[in-house]
């Protein structure tokens, strides 16, 4: 790991070949080759816009680490389909919980990475710096794109009917949709209270000239 952090481009590059990794893995005999397009969508999108802009708007190193972990919880998801992952239907029969807890585990990421996501771009583009009304705003953006999600899993559920299931995960739960942005929320407040004096140093490192 030293090896890793004492060059500037050895972590991306080692975090960029293990989602590359991972996305192979992930494509090769998903459980439903069309949830699996869906779940992996934003990890394509992801991968060719952070290449892009890596020399012109780097990020900083906790950024990258954090986005690599939520693509790879989108690709294991869309492997498996969230329902289904064998790691987690061992929790479940060790817990004696009615269902498999890894779409808790996606809903509590789409706050925590996107919260920090939101965090850089919002201190190094805008005039909202860090103060009180920063966490707040990010907070609500967090529970506002996980709503957008709700919104776009329903309307998927619309346009292809019953296969929709493994994408929608609710597990027969009709309060799903409700816990999914509760665990965004969650996720969100806690980034910003555990990461965020770290963040600032990384900030501050990341605007030293190179």
């Amino acid at each position: 790991m030293q090896a890793l952090t004492s060059k500037p481009h050895a972590l991306p590059l080692f975090l960029l070949a293990l989602t590359i990794g991972v996305l192979v893995w992930s494509g090769i005999n998903p459980h439903d080759r069309p949830t699996w397009w869906l779940e992996v969508a934003p990890v394509l999108v992801a991968i060719p816009l952070l290449i892009a802009t890596y020399r012109s708007f780097r990020l900083t190193s906790i950024l990258y680490v954090l986005i690599a972990v939520h693509c790879i919880i989108l690709m294991v998801g869309g492997h498996y389909t969230y329902a289904l992952v064998p790691l987690f239907d061992m929790i479940r029969d060790w817990l004696g919980t009615a269902r498999n807890s890894y779409d808790g585990l996606g809903h509590f990421a789409q706050g925590f990475v996107p919260a920090m996501i939101g965090r850089e771009l919002l201190i190094r583009t805008s005039a909202l710096k860090t103060g009180k009304w920063l966490p707040v705003v990010i907070v609500l953006s967090c529970l506002g794109i996980s709503a957008l999600y709700e919104l776009l899993e329903w309307a998927t559920a619309l346009a292809i009917g019953a296969s929709a299931d493994d994408f929608l995960g609710t597990q027969n739960d009709p309060w799903d949709t409700q816990k999914d942005m509760a665990l965004a929320g969650v996720g969100a407040a806690l980034a910003l209270l555990i990461l965020s004096s770290w963040h600032n140093r990384q900030l501050a490192q990341l605007q030293k000239p190179q």
